[in-house]
């Protein structure tokens, strides 16, 4: 199958952020990922989007933000597009200023971009023409606008795309659990490997009824629900991005059979994990 493409962007660690203003964009550019945060403004077009495993018609305006590695491409047939895109790094969230009170809508804005995020409503052209204005400037001014240009899109309508993601950090960023942050950034670190409740427990030195209650609480969800979602979710992406069997799929998600895999992520997916695949590769082709 095709494989997602890995973009490598002009931006330097020395960037706060680059801005492109494409008037006359040819979308030939295939389905590709990139480690930095993109903001997408497309205008005076119409064609398709797909993000992760969204696929949806766009037109006139389309406001897009993906996360880091999120898939992402736009397709149309029109000779003429306009499109500006904001890039900048993942480095953003380690900024000491990010973390403060007032800048809290932005951070979980970027949060939110792991499953990509299209904005629409009076926000969405006031915001356009926001971004037009930073093409035009130089100097220290950029950096102040581009500040308020992330503000105008934290509290803007806004809508998840994609299905198939399920980051860590969002639960995180929910729970506002130290607790919970050890114990999701461990799985996630050792997804492939064996991990129970009991063993989540013990990280963090609760009984196992203590700590399922717990996790319940602060994240709305079952501590086994959350690892088969984590599991689901890097079986779609190694489906997507590998040539990699199912079977072994199945174990470098941690999975302990092949049936299980199926079952559970047929129930999360509505789909096998090959139908999944036959999928995406559609979409690839496609594009």
């Amino acid at each position: 199958m095709n494989d997602i493409q890995q973009e490598i962007v002009p931006i330097t660690s020395d960037d706060l952020f680059i801005i492109l203003n494409h008037p006359d964009a040819k979308f030939d550019y295939p389905i590709h990922c990139h480690p930095e945060y993109e903001i997408n403004v497309v205008m005076k077009t119409e064609g398709t989007r797909v993000v992760g495993d969204s696929e949806e018609s766009f037109a006139d305006l389309d406001i897009v933000m993906t996360g880091p590695y999120v898939p992402h491409v736009w397709k149309s047939d029109l000779v003429t597009n306009h499109v500006i895109t904001i890039q900048f790094s993942k480095e953003l969230l380690n900024f000491q200023m990010i973390n403060k009170r007032l800048f809290m809508p932005i951070r979980q804005m970027l949060v939110d971009s792991m499953q990509g995020l299209q904005f629409y409503g009076e926000e969405a052209a006031r915001i356009k023409d926001e971004i037009i204005e930073l093409t035009k400037m130089q100097g220290f001014g950029t950096a102040t606008k581009f500040l308020e240009i992330l503000n105008s899109l934290a509290h803007a309508s806004r809508r998840k795309l994609v299905t198939n993601m399920y980051e860590s950090e969002i639960l995180i960023s929910q729970s506002k659990s130290r607790r919970i942050s050890k114990v999701c950034r461990y799985i996630e670190e050792h997804i492939s490997q064996k991990f129970t409740l009991s063993d989540a427990a013990k990280l963090v030195n609760m009984s196992d009824s203590a700590f399922s209650h717990f996790f319940k609480k602060k994240t709305g969800i079952s501590f086994i629900t959350y690892v088969n979602n984590l599991r689901v979710a890097k079986a779609c992406d190694l489906l997507a991005s590998t040539s990699l069997s199912a079977s072994e799929i199945c174990y470098d998600c941690g999975f302990n059979n092949k049936s299980n895999f199926i079952r559970i992520f047929t129930k999360r997916k509505n789909m096998t994990p090959i139908e999944y695949r036959n999928y995406i590769s559609q979409l690839l082709i496609k594009y």
